[in-house]
Formats: structure tokens, C-alpha cells, sequence
């Protein structure tokens, strides 16, 4: 699948990969902190942004996307980024295809599998009928029925976009829907990636816990496990020079 991206900067290549219900512009923020050494590719995945939709979703298929993209723009290695499930993606291409992957970082979440827990904001999405919309403020309105965040609201109605006479979902709304499972699942090899990692956590945050630390020691020998202080989930929203300095401390070295 040709998926889209952002590409900027100059340098060595760092793909970013943004997580569930996101799209490259989640990171722009990071990236533009980074293309003076860098050359940034930040990627719509399958089914999210303005990347094509279909009915296969897993990370198997999504790792093979990004060894697409890397075939397509004649990049034998990377430094690979990957937030949230964008990190279970960029997990499973290191371990599927080793040689193309020089770094790997992984924001806020680990190999091990996670239960579903987006069946209230599934909830709120599946209740908007953007063909139906007469303005973005109708839809947030039904989003506030379900949603209390202003924060998430705003960040999930960026992928709501203007279609001929009205509304449309970027995000493939009904294929996520049915396939959710498929984003919790963990990602495991019986040969471990040898390369760098950062497993780069939010300290507020309880996806990457003490439990986690030996299945990442298991799958990512050379692994190195950082908090960054007063972060959640979304680390790069919240501290994003904290985020910066740490990934340069760790590309760079």
C-alpha cells in the first residue's frame, strides 16, 4: 500500500508513526525541532489520515507498508519512531526486517497486549453521521455526549473532513470499528531486535509499567527505558522539548 507522508528536513532519515485515531500532522511539532538534521518522514498509516483504507488492519500489514515506503523512496535503514500504535508498528518492523531499522523508538507503550479501551470514543464517532453535518460545531456537540475532554474532542474531529456537500470520516470508521482487538495485540519474536531502543514512557502514564521490563529486555537486548516527568499518554503534546532533547541524546549517540 502507498501510503502518504510528510517528508522535510535534511539528514539522516527518521520515520515517525503516529497512534490510534491520528495522523503525521500529530508530530509536525517534533519534526520541525529535528530537520535541521534529519530528514523527517511523518506517515499517514493504513486507515488513518489521507493514507488509503482497507478492510486488512494489523501490524503485520502495516509493517509491510512502511517496508513499502522505504523501497519506494530507495532507503536501505532508518531511525523509526513509533507513538503508541504507531510503536506496536514500528516494534513489529524491526523485528520483521532488522536490517532496515538502525534506531528504534517506542513512545508509550509496550510489546505486551493491551485490552480494548476505546468503546466510549467508538461510541461517540459511530454516533456522528458526518454526511448529515451542517458545521464541525455539530459534530463536537454530539462528541460532548459521550466525551468530557475538550482536548480529545479536538484532537478526534481532525479527522472529520469537507466532502462534497458536507462532512466525511478520514479515519476508515468501520473497519477500526470491527477490528479494534487487532491494535491491543502484542508483539512478540523468538529472535530478539539487536539494534538500539528507546522505550521513551510518559511519567504520568501507566501503558509502559514494571511488568513490561521483561518482555522488553527479552525482545530488545539493547533497550533503554527513559520517563519523561509531567507527561501522560501523549508525551509529545505535553513536554515536546523534553521529547526532543531525549531523542536527540539517543539518535545522536
Amino acid at each position: 500500500m502507498q501510503l502518504n507522508f510528510k517528508k522535510s528536513g535534511q539528514g539522516k532519515p527518521l520515520i515517525i508513526l503516529h497512534g490510534l485515531f491520528g495522523s503525521a500532522d500529530n508530530w509536525m511539532g517534533i519534526a520541525k525541532n529535528l530537520e535541521e538534521d534529519y530528514t523527517l518522514y511523518l506517515v499517514d498509516q493504513r486507515n488513518h489520515g489521507d493514507s488509503p483504507h482497507s478492510e486488512e488492519w494489523n501490524y503485520e500489514a502495516m509493517a509491510e507498508d512502511l517496508r513499502e515506503l522505504l523501497d519506494a523512496e530507495g532507503l536501505e535503514s532508518v531511525y523509526l519512531l513509533g507513538h503508541s500504535m504507531g510503536g506496536k508498528t514500528a516494534m513489529k518492523m524491526a523485528l520483521m526486517y532488522p536490517k532496515r531499522v538502525k534506531k528504534l523508538v517506542v513512545a508509550d507503550i509496550a510489546p505486551r497486549a493491551y485490552p480494548v479501551h476505546h468503546q466510549t470514543i467508538l461510541k461517540a464517532l459511530n454516533a456522528v453521521d458526518p454526511e448529515k453535518l451542517k458545521s464541525r460545531k455539530e459534530a463536537e456537540d454530539i462528541l460532548a455526549q459521550y466525551i468530557a475532554e475538550r482536548g480529545i474532542r479536538q484532537f478526534l474531529l481532525k479527522n472529520l473532513t469537507r466532502s462534497e456537500g458536507g462532512f466525511a470520516w478520514k479515519i476508515n470508521l468501520p473497519v477500526i470499528t470491527q477490528q479494534i482487538e487487532n491494535v491491543g495485540e502484542a508483539i512478540d519474536s523468538e529472535k530478539p531486535f539487536e539494534n538500539p531502543v528507546l522505550f521513551m514512557g510518559g511519567a504520568n502514564s501507566d501503558y509502559i509499567q514494571e511488568k513490561d521490563k521483561a518482555d522488553i529486555e527479552r525482545i530488545f537486548p539493547e533497550n533503554h527505558l527513559v520517563y519523561i516527568k509531567n507527561a501522560g499518554h501523549w508525551l509529545h503534546a505535553e513536554q515536546p522539548d523534553a521529547v526532543v532533547a531525549t531523542l536527540k541524546a539517543f539518535l545522536d549517540a
